[in-house]
């Protein structure tokens, strides 16, 4: 018998609940997700002003914390321009079409076990809106639709810089979903599921974030980049982008992009406590000594916990770190990240298939060894190899360079290139003047005060 078992994929609890029950569970999702955007906000500009030695928001409310709702108030009232060029529909429609999928991914997130554990206006229910056999991949398809709006946003903008903004930020989604599904995968061999509440399930005796912690970390990353956060907050560089996609928005519809960013961290941050740090449960000190942590309304609050220590993290890193290069970000995602995660998921898919055969751990953490042992070999090589064609080509190149002139062409790429230290640039041809260079100066003709410097012109 294998001692391995995965976790049984059981939703016929779920789809049972009487329709008020449904809306009932429908506005606490959107009015949990709203909530904890406010909370976020204020949160993040009291930490960060903590952070910088300021005082931060102190006078909406006690101690600020209002200060979300007087912004909201504030970009309500402010005056809605619409820019002349703009494609009108395209333009309304972004923002909308960004915010209305940051709220959808919260339906198939467990709040609680999936069994009747709480009983709401006398109907025992569970802490879920729904859940699908496919939950993750809704999940990574709802995310893929915000994308269309940024870009929409930044292209009906009519605008130079709305335009590069959007476009950085639609290649930043992409090179950093794929590393982001990489990670997905490896837990869905080991949880073999990708039902969320059987996923949270699956993680009774261990988190994923002890067994997969390669994929967390890949995904901690992976969310960042997602949600175009600090430091990887390209697509809003103000420096270069003016402020990339949302620099023609104003009122209601600049601030449906901020709700959006302030709602997918959220997102990213429930579906990470629901995959890696194990959802709904206690904390192992607590759940190891307290059997009721896990029952009741309790794992409520261990759910709200964690979400609420990544988006700390989010805060921490936006006051921490500085806003890297756009190709730094984008080598980070195709060269370091995606590889990474392939190559680990082939691990975890060749560790689960020898512990399906019933293979003794002992030779899973041989073959295991050996494989990244071979792997790191080959790259080893392979970069030698690659030194020393590049010390090659560098010696030819300072060869051709001794035996011209001293200088080099800066068109040898097919573009212009800055000269590197000792290289000097060719000089620039220039057409000889036909005639001598007259003096102009200012003033009526013929005055003695022609041809001085400090009244002529030159």
């Amino acid at each position: 018998m294998n001692p391995v078992l995965l976790a049984a994929e059981d939703l016929s609890v779920f789809g049972r609940d009487p329709w008020w029950l449904v809306v009932v569970k429908a506005v606490f999702c959107f009015a949990f997700l709203m909530v904890t955007v406010l909370i976020s906000i204020v949160m993040e500009r009291k930490v960060v002003a903590w952070m910088q030695r300021r005082i931060g928001p102190n006078r909406h409310g006690p101690w600020g914390l209002l200060q979300s709702l007087a912004d909201g108030v504030k970009l309500m009232l402010k005056e809605d321009v619409v820019v002349k060029r703009a494609d009108k529909v395209v333009y309304v429609l972004a923002p909308v079409i960004s915010a209305i999928p940051a709220f959808m991914a919260i339906a198939v997130i467990p709040f609680g076990p999936a069994g009747n554990e709480v009983s709401i206006f006398g109907h025992r229910t569970t802490m879920q809106l729904t859940d699908l056999p496919v939950a993750m991949l809704y999940i990574l398809a709802v995310a893929s639709i915000g994308i269309y709006g940024i870009v929409l946003a930044g292209w009906s903008s009519g605008s130079t810089y709305p335009l590069l903004g959007g476009l950085r930020a639609c290649a930043q989604m992409i090179s950093y979903e794929i590393a982001m599904g990489a990670a997905f995968a490896s837990v869905f061999l080991y949880s073999g599921s990708m039902s969320t509440s059987t996923i949270v399930e699956a993680q009774a005796d261990r988190w994923f974030v002890v067994l997969l912690p390669v994929s967390f970390l890949i995904y901690m990353v992976t969310m960042v980049g997602e949600v175009n956060r600090a430091p990887f907050d390209m697509p809003e560089s103000e420096g270069d982008l003016v402020g990339g996609f949302n620099t023609e928005y104003s009122s209601i519809k600049f601030a449906m992009f901020m709700l959006a960013e302030y709602v997918n961290m959220v997102t990213v941050s429930v579906v990470a406590v629901t995959l890696f740090l194990g959802g709904w449960r206690a904390p192992y000190p607590i759940s190891g000594f307290w059997e009721g942590a896990n029952h009741g309304w309790w794992p409520m609050l261990w759910f709200v916990g964690k979400v609420v220590l990544l988006l700390f993290l989010f805060v921490w890193l936006r006051g921490t770190l500085p806003r890297v290069r756009y190709d730094q970000l984008m080598k980070l995602g195709w060269k370091v990240l995606i590889p990474v995660s392939i190559v680990w998921l082939m691990l975890v898919a060749t560790v689960r298939a020898l512990r399906n055969e019933n293979v003794a751990f002992q030779s899973i953490v041989l073959y295991v060894a050996g494989g990244v042992l071979a792997v790191l070999l080959l790259s080893f090589v392979a970069d030698m190899f690659r030194e020393r064609r590049a010390a090659a080509a560098a010696e030819d190149e300072q060869a051709e360079q001794t035996d011209g002139d001293g200088g080099f062409d800066p068109m040898a790429g097919g573009f212009p290139v800055p000269p590197l230290p000792g290289q000097t640039l060719p000089p620039v041809p220039r057409r000889r003047p036909r005639g001598e260079r007259e003096l102009i100066a200012s003033g009526p003709r013929d005055t003695a005060s022609d041809g001085k410097e400090t009244d002529g012109v030159y």
